[in-house]
């Protein structure tokens, strides 16, 4: 007798985190059926919208193997803090300094674990097992301990794997053939296969699209909300300030400027001291909206937008979440050459403007072209441009991913 497949799975570590466009992808996943969300910390306050579309949601372990596992997990980040507080000192060699990073991967595995044993009580024969947001390491470890086949999205590739870590994969090396792993671009998957050659993988988008995009009287409101005339231009530079981040160009460029331009910041972190040195610049009206935020008042910093500013070093390969928001909201977009696959995506398309990466003086003759040469709006194909599949679209490729996996595990 056959099995009917179970609820869809999604896991992820970090929903108790505000902000990110991981929240949003696991906002519209959750709402596409009958999905069981995992979220092994809690859930933010912004993720209510998930108790509202009927999935299950299990805010914490469930089943003793679960408990124990995530208590290691815990106990494992408190010693990588103290680590890395201790060690902090370049008078410290190398590996040693490593460490603390070494035990954060063991911790994020040990959570993956207590999850997969979540879903292996709460969903025993689940339609698809999704880890939304998976460490770049211990892969085998995770599906060993947590006893359950998997997909997991691996993001980018910030720590690799020292002696300790190599030799704990090692022992659970036979764990991979119970993953299949997802990158959301080619640059990730190719640094990722050097480290893991036996690792199945595939290249997927991870955002997704829910299909509201921004509406005439939306964009109307966010004007509104932050006092900014309809003949004016306005840019928006949304989510925090991390290293692979820009900010530095972008800082220039505004000094530079000829042309009044209202700047809209959303995120955290953030830099004072860079923001009181743009609200001196003699061109710009800065808006600052601090801190995570709902996705209701996103979608106003987006509305009152006449472009979204996207600036990375150059190099950077993973999936940026903002020119995804761009597309699927329908925000003409402002993008640094940081990525040449990216660049050749959206070259010639109508909605997007670019310049090279670094280069303070093409990005302020870019901002001041907007107030004469304003970028079209990202029309109805703008998402497939980037490989933006629509979230039940997204939920039945993880069907049939999940459904191979397990033929092969059998």
């Amino acid at each position: 007798m056959s099995i009917t497949p179970g609820p869809l799975v999604l896991i992820e570590p970090y929903a108790h985190r505000g902000g990110g466009h991981h929240q949003h992808a696991l906002t519209a996943l959750a709402a596409t059926g009958a999905s069981l969300v995992i979220a092994p910390a809690g859930l933010s306050e912004e993720l209510s919208p998930l108790v509202r579309s009927g999935a299950r949601i299990a805010a914490g372990p469930d089943g003793a193997a679960a408990r124990f596992l995530l208590s290691a997990a815990r106990a494992a980040e408190l010693v990588s803090a103290a680590g890395r507080r201790a060690f902090a000192s370049r008078r410290w060699p190398r590996p040693v300094r490593r460490l603390p990073h070494q035990i954060a991967l063991l911790a994020r595995c040990l959570t993956e674990a207590a999850s997969l044993r979540t879903a292996r009580r709460r969903a025993p024969h689940p339609s698809a097992v999704v880890i939304l947001s998976a460490s770049e390491a211990l892969h085998g470890m995770a599906a060993r301990l947590g006893g359950v086949p998997h997909l997991r999205f691996v993001h980018e590739l910030v720590t690799t794997e020292d002696r300790p870590a190599r030799w704990l994969g090692r022992l659970a090396r036979q764990g991979e053939k119970q993953v299949v792993a997802l990158y959301p671009t080619a640059a990730v998957r190719d640094q990722m296969t050097a480290l893991f050659p036996c690792l199945t993988g595939q290249v997927r988008a991870f955002a997704v699209d829910d299909g509201r995009r921004l509406t005439a009287d939306e964009r109307g409101a966010g004007r509104n909300a932050f006092g900014i005339p309809a003949e004016a231009t306005a840019v928006c530079v949304v989510g925090g300030w991390w290293p692979y981040k820009d900010i530095a160009t972008i800082d220039a460029a505004l000094a530079r400027i000829a042309a009044p331009l209202h700047v809209l910041v959303c995120g955290v972190p953030l830099d004072d001291v860079v923001l009181a040195r743009w609200h001196r610049q003699p061109h710009v009206r800065l808006h600052t909206v601090p801190g995570p935020v709902a996705d209701q008042v996103l979608r106003f910093v987006y509305g009152a937008a006449d472009a979204a500013l996207v600036a990375r070093h150059p190099g950077v390969g993973k999936e940026s979440g903002l020119v995804m928001d761009a597309a699927r909201l329908g925000v003409p977009l402002l993008v640094s050459e940081h990525d040449p696959v990216l660049t050749a995506r959206l070259a010639d398309q109508p909605w997007v403007r670019s310049y090279p990466a670094g280069e303070a003086g093409a990005l302020a003759r870019a901002l001041d072209r907007l107030s004469t040469q304003a970028p079209a709006r990202p029309g109805s194909s703008a998402p497939a441009v980037l490989d933006l599949h629509p979230a039940a679209e997204q939920a039945a490729f993880f069907t049939d991913t999940y459904a191979r996996l397990i033929k092969e595990c059998r």
